[in-house]
């Protein structure tokens, strides 16, 4: 990997504004971009209609989709900003989903196994981006992009996720972390706003350059 080429990835909740602030920054920085395959996961659909049925089936898809997007970007040459982490995936939704009862101790033990295992082989992001988001902005947006399948989505669901993301941060320690209040930055209409989010990321990468 070449010394120049750098791991950013942006974490938060469901409508945080993760992808957007992906391509407003890569735009910015020249930067690639890897989204999560979110529109492209064959089981998604029918998570939030049967998420007892198919949770495991969900993460594992989610899990393995992370590990080649990261294993792409550490071999390769570019500086590369990710949609969404592997480390999510593993402390946040899977869990969240054993613990609502949606996913067997059983499924849950297997996945976290197979997460330990691929973590090993990967590298943490140079730069964790956390869009720290309420549930009244998460669900302003959600219904805004209007997404069919997350209509049914629960106000609890997304509270107990927003409880472990922030549980998560509190200990993150795998390297530097910047932490946006997408509440009060408005980075998607806002010029000015976005502009002191670029500012705030060289400041954190001027060190890594």
């Amino acid at each position: 990997m070449d010394s120049k080429a750098k791991y950013i990835a942006i974490a938060g909740n469901i409508g945080a504004g993760k992808t957007t602030l992906s391509t407003q920054l890569a735009k910015y920085f020249n930067w690639q971009v890897h989204y999560e395959n979110a529109d492209d996961n064959p089981y998604l659909a029918d998570f939030y209609e049967d998420m007892k049925r198919w949770a495991f089936n969900l993460q594992i898809f989610f899990l393995n989709s992370r590990y080649q997007q990261v294993l792409k970007i550490l071999h390769g040459e570019h500086t590369v900003i990710q949609d969404r982490t592997i480390y999510e995936d593993a402390h946040i939704f899977a869990p969240n989903l054993h613990e609502m009862g949606l996913m067997s101790k059983r499924d849950f033990d297997n996945y976290f196994q197979l997460f330990m295992t691929m973590s090993q082989q990967i590298a943490a992001p140079d730069l964790l981006i956390y869009l720290r988001a309420s549930i009244p902005t998460l669900v302003s947006r959600i219904h805004d992009r209007g997404r069919e399948y997350e209509g049914s989505m629960s106000l609890d669901y997304l509270k107990r996720l927003n409880e472990r993301y922030e549980e998560w941060i509190k200990g993150y320690d795998r390297g530097k972390l910047l932490i946006i209040d997408a509440d009060v930055t408005d980075f998607i209409n806002q010029p000015q706003d976005l502009g002191k989010i670029i500012a705030k990321v060289n400041a954190e990468l001027h060190g890594l350059f």
